[in-house]
């Protein structure tokens, strides 16, 4: 795989990483509040980013067309790590903390999406009828 055709397939991960590291780097006080929804619509934001980021490590690490459940794995580790790394980085951000909780709900977000992904790769093609 040629430099090009390696950045092509990192660049969704690594612009995910970014935006990740842009929302965790916001103090808290200028974090919007949800009212009531407020602990649901952040848990889901962790959720679906990372379920996002683990899709884009899968498809950054595959060679071709490759659907082993070691490439999801893969990805799903290092979904985990950047989610702890990305906790650590909170402690030195005014007002935030870093939370298990957080990485918790971001490896069941990774978790699922890959989860989702094989599961419809695994579906049989319709055979003409």
């Amino acid at each position: 795989m040629n430099n090009l055709n390696l950045l092509r397939r990192w660049l969704p991960a690594i612009v995910l990483m970014i935006a990740i590291f842009i929302f965790s780097s916001i103090p808290s006080t200028d974090m919007p509040h949800f009212g009531l929804w407020d602990f649901l619509v952040k848990k889901g934001g962790h959720a679906l980013g990372y379920g996002l980021l683990a899709l884009a490590y899968r498809y950054a690490l595959n060679k071709s067309d490759d659907r082993s459940v070691q490439a999801c794995m893969a990805a799903w580790g290092l979904a985990v790590l950047y989610s702890m790394g990305d906790e650590f980085h909170q402690s030195f951000v005014p007002g935030r903390h870093p939370s298990m909780l957080d990485v918790f709900v971001d490896a069941l977000g990774a978790g699922a999406a890959l989860l989702l992904v094989m599961i419809h790769q695994k579906k049989p093609k319709n055979l003409g009828g």
